[in-house]
Parts: structure tokens; C-alpha cells; sequence
């Protein structure tokens, strides 16, 4: 798919492919956002949205340096080896990097765990603690809109209020792709420069761009149990249990989060190519199949987006 472009300076039309306008849209909602807001902050957990979205911020702002800072909300389960990549890639480009810790919290009594040992639900409270003690008023997220029923609800420019909630009726229209960042003391935006992206796409611009990944979103030899129909890997988070034999198979990871609700897919793909061949035949979102915080209700995601999940 081309859009086509007139340059009426020069007197003709050229054609963008569909990834360079999507590369555009998401440069002009950076540069919006850094014109709009005093302290924007980019989430950025390792993943391969996150990995995409820092890197078009970084075309978007060049030759500059990326004037906004980097968040982590740290669950303390996460995949070494993204914890790995997070910290390589923050030093090499010379970048600020937040954290957010679930454990400081959980070592101070203000956070409890939870019988199934999860804490990717537990991030909304740093996260809006980080928020308010930064003052940051806007918020770039890696979330689309073909990811989940209550992510494609979102506008690009989504007003959380000053509990950090979001209600879906005070959405604001987004026409011409003219952004409103109005907000009142103590509220923020969330912002979503991937919102009009596909899977597909976010894989064909990895592709393009020839962008370095953390090695568990290709095929790989690893230990794994069964629960829940989805292969989990064994860590202090509370996995397996005796019930639960351990195998080793060979797996990759569609979506990357808490190691207690990202599950592998089996998969024999290797490389960019391959991986992209595997996602174009597939028949599930990359949540929907691998991530067990949205199958808990019909509304889960809707349920965290209220509470100030991401």
C-alpha cells in the first residue's frame, strides 16, 4: 500500500509506501507532543514496541538527542535477557533512564503480593507515583489499536485525569491529525505514536530499519511448564508448581512482559523473514494468544486503562 504525496512546490506527486507514512505520522506526533507538553517521558520496558517506537523518536529528533527521558516500570520479573537490552541500549545512545520499582514498593509495605505471584498488575501504582513525583504531563506508550478491544477505543492523545484513570467519553476527536493536549493540573496524557501500526507492520519496519532485538523474540531452546494452555518460563515468580513438569522446547515470544503472564509460542522462527512469514498466516493477536492478564475477563484491559494501566 503507497499514499501519494503532492509536492506543489516542485509541481508533482511522489509515493510513500505505507511504512513511511506511518514513519511520518509517528514523527509528527513526537514533535507535536515535545511542542505541546514540558515533560514528556517515554515508557520503555525492552520490548519490541517500545524498542520501535524509541527508535523513531530518535529519527524524529535528529540529529538532537532525544529530549525526553525513558521509563521502566520494573516488575522485578522480567526476562533478563530484556533487562539485558534495556540497559545496553540506554548506554550506548547516551540516554536518561527512570525506574520504577514494584519490589521498593513492596519492601515498604505499600504494595502486597498476590497469590498467584504475579505483578504485572501491581505496576499501575509506581507508575502513576513516578508520574506525579517527575511531573510528567505527557506519556509516550507502545500500545496499538489492533492489540486488544480496549486499546483500539483509544485516541492518539488519550487525557488520563488526575488519579491517573481514563474514561472512554472523554476521548477527544482527532481530525486532520490535529492532537489536543489540553489537560488541567494534576491530569496527563497518554500518548500512542504506534496507534495506526499493525504486528505486522512493527515486524516489516524492524526489518526495514535493521533494528536489534532482545534474542527471546526468536526461536529458542527453553525450559517451559504448561498452565493455563499457554508455556510459561520457571522463575522466583512463583512457577512451577509440582503439577507442572518443566520440558524443553523450542519457542519465541509474540509480545514481551511480566514472566508470570507472557507465555512462548512454539516456533522454529529465527529470523526477521521467518518470523514474518509465521505472523502473516497467524489467526491470533499477539495478546490474545500469549498474554494470560487479558484473559481474565472479557473487560480486563478496560478494567487496568480506569485504574492508570498503561
Amino acid at each position: 500500500m503507497t499514499t501519494t504525496v503532492v509536492d506543489e512546490t516542485a509541481g508533482h506527486a511522489y509515493q510513500l509506501s505505507h511504512l513511511d507514512a506511518l514513519e511520518a505520522e509517528a514523527a509528527h506526533i513526537f514533535r507535536e507532543t515535545a511542542g505541546e507538553f514540558d515533560r514528556p517521558v517515554i515508557l520503555f520496558s525492552g520490548g519490541k514496541d517500545s524498542i520501535v517506537m524509541l527508535h523513531l523518536a530518535r529519527k524524529a529528533f535528529a540529529p538532537a538527542p532525544v529530549p525526553f527521558p525513558l521509563l521502566h516500570v520494573d516488575t522485578g520479573h522480567n526476562f533478563p535477557e530484556v533487562i539485558g537490552y534495556r540497559d545496553r541500549v540506554v548506554a550506548e545512545h547516551s540516554l536518561r533512564l527512570e525506574v520504577a520499582s514494584v519490589q521498593e514498593l513492596i519492601d515498604r509495605g505499600e504494595l502486597a503480593e498476590r497469590p498467584d505471584g504475579s505483578r504485572n498488575p501491581l505496576q499501575t501504582v509506581p507508575l502513576l507515583a513516578a508520574i506525579e513525583t517527575n511531573g510528567f504531563d505527557a506519556v509516550f506508550g507502545g500500545g496499538r489499536r489492533d492489540e486488544e478491544k480496549a486499546r483500539a477505543k483509544e485516541r492518539v492523545f488519550s487525557l488520563r485525569d488526575d488519579f491517573g484513570g481514563w474514561d472512554p467519553r472523554r476521548q477527544r476527536p482527532e481530525l486532520w491529525n490535529l492532537y489536543n493536549g489540553r489537560h488541567s493540573p494534576g491530569e496527563h496524557v497518554r500518548v500512542f505514536p504506534l496507534s495506526n501500526w499493525t504486528e505486522l507492520d512493527v515486524w516489516q519496519y524492524i526489518l526495514r530499519e535493521g533494528i536489534e532485538l532482545p534474542p527471546i523474540y526468536f526461536a529458542h531452546e527453553r525450559e517451559v511448564f504448561s498452565r493455563r494452555g499457554m508455556w510459561l518460563a520457571p522463575g522466583d515468580w512463583g512457577g512451577p508448581r509440582d503439577d507442572e513438569p518443566v520440558e524443553r522446547r523450542l519457542v519465541r515470544y509474540r509480545t514481551v512482559g511480566d514472566m508470570s503472564c507472557t507465555g512462548a509460542v512454539d516456533s522454529g522462527a529465527a529470523t526477521l523473514e521467518a518470523v514474518i512469514e509465521e505472523i502473516c498466516s497467524s489467526r491470533l493477536t499477539e495478546r490474545g494468544a500469549t498474554r494470560a492478564d487479558d484473559k481474565l475477563s472479557e473487560a480486563a484491559m478496560e478494567d487496568r486503562k480506569r485504574e492508570g494501566y498503561f
